[in-house]
């Protein structure tokens, strides 16, 4: 049994943003903070005050996080950037709304006494008896990852505690946000008021100027008494929030937000739901009785269709049988459309199964499609525009020394070079059909045959055709063009100049992908001057798929690569700035070397370039921590270290330098997920480097210590190549289920009724109609499953509580 924590976050657009910048505008970005550790960090979006950046992801957290906040900026690249406003949202807000948060929400000034965090380790207790004053005694032992507010990277901090009106500090412990003070300040305990308190602050000393707030704790005298004793890590809160004389000038976000805590119940638990998914996609399927399948995809809503999709997907592909899943839901599709020109072209469980799979099995095959001319397109920057309505001389530039483009000139230059941009894919496109992975070969050859049987009449023979290029064209690869930082196909959107040119050559993907030979550009006349490129790509498409659906690789093949996609194994590579350590003080005349480092299935290895033969080696067991490195040790924000237990009992420390906050995330996200299995793990680490004989983070001399900040696992990006999870997958089908359970009997019901009053006992006897009765029965028993682990959990905090009081 575990406990997963998982955040969906889109954050969709900007709107209103205040002017930062000299040209009347600004160039906005978000960092996402997790109690205030930066984990995303969206593309720039310049010259805007409105900007769009539709960027999504899934977050695994630990369950003691607390607020989620976005943090908007202006790029500036002469200066620092400009902090612009900020949104925070906390857990329990998200946990309120279990169908999530959608919405504009308004941008508030940073305060910087609410910029608060880190822990504090202290030790409370009441002791006295009748013929002794009776003492409140505060031991202040350590904090960690405090706030950094000095311009060295660190902070000088030290503690208040304050009580009836008395203070006593601390001494100042200098450069550190992981201070050990081991200090004891007692107060004589009166006779209190109810709501009197203890009050434990902490502050970052300054020579010169005003002294900057850290964070505090309060402790309610009366709960103290009661329980005698308190002693943990206590989480720094913010001073009373000032009201802002910016609310509501800031500007906004629209931001969805999605928190799921789930219950993951062992195995074996899941196991009877599965088994029933597994018979509902067999290979005599009834499209005359309803079946499982048949009812999820008939009360499957709108808004959870994508989530369920996604996780059927990854279930089946768990089980081997996501070929026969999607043959199940295209049939099904095909079963219900009469109109072949409306066939998969909504949002239903069949299309959004298919984009998931593209996804998993296709991405790599899209990266090595598209890579080298969505390249090609950002480096020349080529200033294209078809619509004369939008050509803006001035961009276009000059053709000689005195004479400005004409329109005509302009969109002639622009038609050259769409047909270019369109030939160099379609070239990619045809020959790439033997490259092709053979799992998605095999889906679209379903797909393709489906097709054909429901509608074989002769008017209809582009149909099949259409149904691949739905998706092959309008759902992946144009999406693709149009947004290749949302396909990791590049670190940041396009200017401007650049996604206007990426829009056109999508809008003329689209078109090919409607097969329309007749009206090609009837909808949007000014792109006539691409439709001879257009009809060629007509022809050159209808030929790749007439390969791509009648390839006969070998049966051997297919099952490999199926097998592969079940394992999803987490597989990353790329070149990175690198530092090794091996047993000995870090010498910073050392400096970071470019290496290519690739992480497969049981190693990390690293070398000077990509296909070098000499390369070092690190064994993926042998890992104890994969962590952040504080800032001030390298200069960088984007440092991690890799620490690894060598056959001698010394450890070797490796410092990766990446090149920004999602990158950083990324590895450390896909290096934490390949070692979760690790034995004999760190439970604490330095944040800081040996350096100068002593830690940099703690000033602790002892090249041994243990470390002063305790590993963390917990908060990882989800991608798309991520390894399967069927427990968790399980979980959130049973979870839909649910939530639907009426909605499938109600519609059960119906289609029983729909088959006629006579041939209701036959129908109920028949044994493809008892997966519907085992289901409920399996949705209960797991029901109960999870009411027993709530009721463990409730006794087992219940007797926690007790043991304080006594």
């Amino acid at each position: 049994m575990a406990k997963r924590n998982t955040l969906y976050i889109r954050i969709v657009e900007g709107k209103h943003l205040p002017i930062k910048d000299i040209t009347g505008s600004s160039d906005p970005y978000c960092i996402v903070r997790i109690d205030n550790e930066a984990i995303i960090r969206t593309a720039t979006i310049w010259k805007t005050l409105s900007p769009f950046w539709g960027e999504e992801y899934n977050v695994h957290l630990p369950p003691s996080f607390h607020t989620v906040s976005f943090h908007v900026l202006d790029e500036d690249s002469l200066s620092r950037d400009d902090v612009i406003g900020k949104v925070s949202i906390t857990k329990e807000t998200l946990a309120a709304k279990p169908q999530g948060v959608d919405g504009w929400v308004n941008l508030t000034e940073i305060d910087p006494d609410e910029e608060v965090q880190g822990e504090i380790h202290l030790q409370i207790s009441v002791v006295g008896d009748e013929d002794v004053p009776t003492i409140l005694r505060c031991q202040v032992l350590e904090a960690r990852d405090l706030a950094k507010k000095d311009r060295n990277g660190a902070s000088d901090p030290f503690v208040r505690v304050r009580y009836k009106g008395k203070t006593q500090e601390s001494a100042v412990v200098k450069k550190s946000c992981y201070p050990r003070w081991n200090e004891c300040f007692e107060f004589e305990l009166d006779d209190d008021p109810p709501n009197s308190s203890l009050t434990v602050e902490l502050w970052d000393w300054d020579l010169v100027s005003k002294n900057d707030f850290l964070g505090k704790v309060l402790f309610n005298i009366n709960r103290l008494q009661s329980a005698q004793q308190e002693e943990g890590w206590f989480r720094l809160v913010p001073d009373k929030p000032k009201h802002s004389q910016h609310e509501g000038s800031l500007g906004s976000l629209r931001l969805q937000l999605r928190l799921r805590d789930e219950t993951v119940l062992p195995s074996g638990n899941y196991q009877p739901l599965t088994a029933l998914l597994c018979q509902s996609v067999g290979p005599n399927l009834n499209g005359n009785s309803p079946d499982l399948i048949m009812l999820i995809d008939e009360t499957t809503t709108a808004e959870s269709r994508q989530e369920v999709a996604s996780n059927l997907v990854k279930l089946f592909l768990g089980q081997g049988l996501a070929k026969e899943f999607l043959d199940v839901l295209f049939k099904l599709e095909l079963d219900k459309t009469s109109e072949p020109n409306t066939l998969f072209r909504s949002n239903s469980l069949a299309s959004k199964s298919m984009e998931s799979f593209l996804k998993v099995a296709g991405m790599q095959y899209l990266h090595r499609l598209l890579g080298p001319l969505i390249n090609r397109i950002f480096e020349e920057k080529k200033y294209v525009e078809l619509d004369p309505n939008k050509v803006e001389l001035k961009e276009a530039g000059c053709t000689g020394l005195h004479r400005v483009h004409t329109e005509a000139e302009v969109i002639q230059q622009s038609t050259n070079l769409l047909q270019s941009y369109l030939s160099e894919l379609l070239q990619a496109i045809v020959q790439s059909a033997s490259s092709c992975p053979v799992a998605l070969c095999q889906a679209f050859q379903l797909l393709y045959r489906r097709v054909s049987q429901r509608f074989p009449e002769p008017e209809y023979r582009k149909v099949k055709f259409i149904a691949v290029t739905s998706f092959l064209c309008l759902r992946f690869i144009s999406p693709a063009i149009m947004s290749p930082k949302l396909f990791h196909l590049r670190d940041k959107h396009a200017d401007a100049r650049t996604s206007r040119t990426l829009l056109l050559l999508a809008k003329a993907i689209q078109i090919i992908g409607n097969l329309d030979t007749l009206n090609c550009c009837s909808k949007e006349p000014w792109m006539v001057p691409l439709q001879p490129a257009i009809l060629l790509g007509i022809t050159q498409l209808k030929d790749f798929i007439t390969t791509l659906v009648s390839c006969e690789d070998s049966e051997a093949l297919g099952q490999q690569e199926w097998m592969n996609l079940q394992c999803g194994s987490m597989k990353k590579q790329g070149f990175l700035l690198l530092h090794r350590t091996k047993d000995k003080s870090m010498l910073m005349t050392s400096p970071f070397k470019k290496y290519y480092v690739s992480l497969n299935k049981d190693t990390l290895s690293y070398a000077r370039t990509q296909h070098s033969k000499k390369t070092s080696f690190i064994s993926l067991p042998t890992i104890v921590a994969v962590e952040k490195v504080e800032e001030k040790s390298f200069g960088s924000a984007n440092v991690m270290q890799i620490i690894s237990s060598q056959d001698n009992g010394q450890v070797e420390t490796l410092y990766l330098d990446c090149k920004s906050v999602n990158e950083l995330n990324q590895w450390l996200s896909a290096l934490r997920k390949a070692c979760s299995h690790n034995t004999d793990t760190l439970s604490s680490y330095h944040p800081g480097i040996y350096k100068g004989e002593r830690w940099s983070c703690c000033h602790q001399k002892d090249k041994a210590d243990p470390g002063c900040d305790k590993t963390k696992h917990g908060v990882t990006l989800q991608e798309w190549s991520d390894p399967l999870d069927p427990d968790l997958e399980s979980q959130i089908i049973y979870r839909h289920l649910i939530g639907v359970r009426q909605a499938i009997w109600d519609k059960y019901q119906e289609m029983l009724k729909s088959e006629g009053e006579e041939n209701r006992e036959t129908l109920e006897g028949d044994k493809k109609l008892e997966g519907v009765t085992k289901l409920f029965s399996v949705l209960q028993d797991l029901q109960e499953f999870h009411a027993a682990v709530e009721k463990e959990e409730m006794s087992k905090n219940r007797n926690f509580l007790l043991e304080l009081q006594t």
